[in-house]
């Protein structure tokens, strides 16, 4: 069934337009910002691209007890900043978790959405990480500590959930809604969204970006037809706990695609993932 955008008490259009822009600079536009440099930096690095590399969830300390806290407090304030957002989309009589469908009236559903979602979509994106790794257009992209420490796989799952908070509530829920307000078709929204997506994305290299706007415009369609972001939620979580949890087991069995490159130069990681 088609969703219908729904009514919401209209905004004065400078409002409207400064809090979105405030937004996107605090959160994913900054990503964004932040990726493209990479991008051209790793273009612009006398090194192949190929043979460049970045971390998405680095240790940030050797001793366990302040690489936890560290990573915890990282998860927690940019959970903070996903809060904001909601709070933001909440209008008088209106719950923003029903507005952009972030909640448990259709658990099943949503979780079957979810996972099918995430095997359209993963399966996809694994094969156009290993082309652009065999033909040089794609950093490694380091998904998790290959030295897994006892707290490793529990902070890999709460980041993966993180970014699928993150990304699907700023990106889908709350962009559709002030867009919308704004007067914005549903495609150009979609459209526009995917492009920021794969944009925070290009610090891996031009095919991985490409994939992740295919992304965007799927979910967003999704979006569209649903008029529930928690499917979206649910997918993107399960992709990213697959890759971070699973990425030492690829490594080890597809080293030439996997593995870290030799004396890698690391690119800053500057996207949820």
């Amino acid at each position: 069934m088609t969703s219908s955008a729904p009514s919401f008490a209209p905004l004065p259009r400078a409002r409207l337009w400064w809090e979105v822009g405030l937004v996107m600079a605090c959160t994913l536009g900054q990503s964004a910002v932040y990726s493209v440099l990479a991008f051209i930096r790793i273009v612009l690095a006398p090194r192949p691209v190929g043979d460049q590399s970045t971390a998405l969830n680095p240790t940030q300390s050797a001793q366990a007890f302040w690489d936890v806290l560290y990573q915890v407090l990282d998860i927690a304030f940019s959970l903070a900043l996903v809060a904001l957002v909601v709070y933001l989309l909440w209008d008088a009589g209106t719950s923003p978790f029903r507005r952009i469908g972030l909640d448990l009236r259709r658990p099943a559903r949503d979780l079957g959405a979810g996972v099918l979602l995430a095997l359209v979509i993963g399966v996809p994106g694994l094969g156009l990480y290993a082309i652009g790794r065999t033909l040089g257009w794609t950093v490694q992209v380091q998904a998790s500590p290959l030295d897994a420490a006892w707290y490793t796989i529990p902070l890999l799952i709460l980041s993966a959930v993180r970014a699928g908070l993150q990304e699907e509530i700023i990106m889908i829920g709350y962009l559709f809604t002030r867009l919308r307000q704004a007067g914005w078709n549903d495609w150009t929204i979609i459209v526009v969204s995917a492009a920021v997506r794969g944009s925070y994305h290009l610090y891996q290299g031009a095919p991985q970006a490409l994939g992740n706007f295919v992304m965007g415009v799927v979910f967003g369609w999704c979006y569209k037809r649903w008029g529930r972001v928690m499917p979206l939620v649910v997918a993107h979580s399960i992709l990213d706990i697959v890759s971070f949890v699973g990425y030492p087991l690829a490594a080890a069995l597809w080293p030439g695609v996997f593995a870290p490159a030799p004396s890698p130069t690391l690119t800053p990681s500057v996207s949820p993932s």
